[in-house]
Formats: C-alpha cells, structure tokens, sequence
C-alpha cells in the first residue's frame, strides 16, 4: 500500500514507538473526519469510505470494501470515529513499515478485527484476506502454527495470537540489528577507503638527492 503523496495523511506522524498518533494529530483528524462525514450523522457510510481510501491510497475496490466490512463492526453499513482512527493507524504503520510494530502494540484489536465470525478464533484464511493490511508473512505464519500451536487447532484464540505478535516482534527487531551491523560495517568500509586514498605518498630522501636539476641553456 502506497499512500498518495499530499493527501491529508502524508502530513501525519506516527509514533514509531507505540504506533499512535499525538494529540494534535488527532485533532486535525477529528476536523478531517468532520469534514468527510457530509451526512452530519458522526459516521462514514460504505460509498463515502470508497472515495476516502480511493483518494488516499493505491487499493482496489475489492480490497478498500473488504476493510470496510472488517471496520463495520455491528454490520450497520456504517463506521465512527473510533474505527476510522484505527484504520488511520493501520495506513500510516504500513507506510513507515512499521506492521510488526504495530500489531505487537495494539494485538487485542487487531485480535478483534480478524475475528471477523465472533468465535474469538481466527484461521489463516483471515490473515490471507487481509495480507495487503498487515503483511503477515506465510512462512512466519507456518513457523508459528508448526511451534506454537498450543490447542493444535490450526486456529488462533486470543492468547496464541498474543505469542504469535512476540515471535514475529522478535524477528523483526532481529532483522532490524542485523541491518544496523550491516550499515556500520558499510560505513567502517567507506571510511577507510576514504583514509586510503587520501594518504599523500612522500618520496624517500635518498631518491630526492639523485634528482638533478635540469642546466640552464642559457
């Protein structure tokens, strides 16, 4: 997912850290949802969602309609503030890269929004549907289903999907130190490259002595 640059969501930031926006931020996006709401009824229905996401985002049709599904709780046709804030959320963690991130911090929504059945279970179909959202990888996914399936269901109740949060967390910060090395080693390279090709090369004393200057012709 791409946000497109200067719309209103390019101009937000997202703590890296916990994956929510400031207090500011979220002012402007209660004017902003305000100002979408042409309803006046304090929600967004399915059409104005379309034409949000279609402005901001690079998603299809299939795709931004799913969402709305999983956002619409209550099957009203109908979303508040509070799911259009999550979706922000969601938007701008994929756009920073921060997915891993994200569902580590905030593991009981997205518990909840993929739970889309109510049975406070949730199968590999639900992360396949929603792939382009959160970016689960599939192998990650069989690691944890082949180690950590404590019920042995192939289904993930809320606990197992808490331990699933940790282990994909701990790769993604294992991926990230591995990366930092990668660039110090980098840099230590460059820098002693640059040192080496900035050594001056002094000609021995000796040598210089055998140099004759040149006799004048006049």
């Amino acid at each position: 997912m791409t946000l497109r640059e200067g719309s209103f969501l390019w101009y937000l930031y997202l703590d890296k850290l916990y994956c929510l926006l400031s207090v500011r931020n979220v002012r402007a996006l209660v004017e902003y949802f305000r100002l979408l709401d042409v309803h006046r009824n304090n929600t967004l229905n399915d059409v104005l969602f379309y034409h949000f996401l279609h402005h901001v985002t690079n998603w299809n049709r299939r795709q931004i309609i799913s969402v709305f599904d999983m956002l619409d709780w209550e099957a009203t046709g109908e979303i508040g503030f509070d799911q259009f804030y999550v979706l922000v959320c969601i938007l701008l963690a994929q756009q920073n890269h921060l997915e891993e991130q994200f569902i580590y911090r905030h593991s009981r929504p997205v518990f909840e929004l993929l739970d889309l059945d109510g049975e406070l279970k949730i199968g590999a179909e639900n992360f396949h549907m929603y792939d382009f959202l959160f970016h689960i990888k599939k192998q990650e996914f069989r690691d944890f289903y082949r180690d950590l399936d404590i019920t042995g269901d192939r289904r993930l109740n809320y606990k197992e999907f808490k331990l699933f949060t940790i282990f994909t967390m701990d790769k993604y910060q294992e991926k990230q130190k591995a990366e930092i090395e990668e660039e110090k080693e980098e840099e230590k390279a460059l820098l002693k490259n640059s040192s080496t090709s900035l050594e001056v090369y002094v000609a021995p004393k000796d040598s210089l002595r055998a140099v004759k200057e040149p006799e004048s012709t006049v």
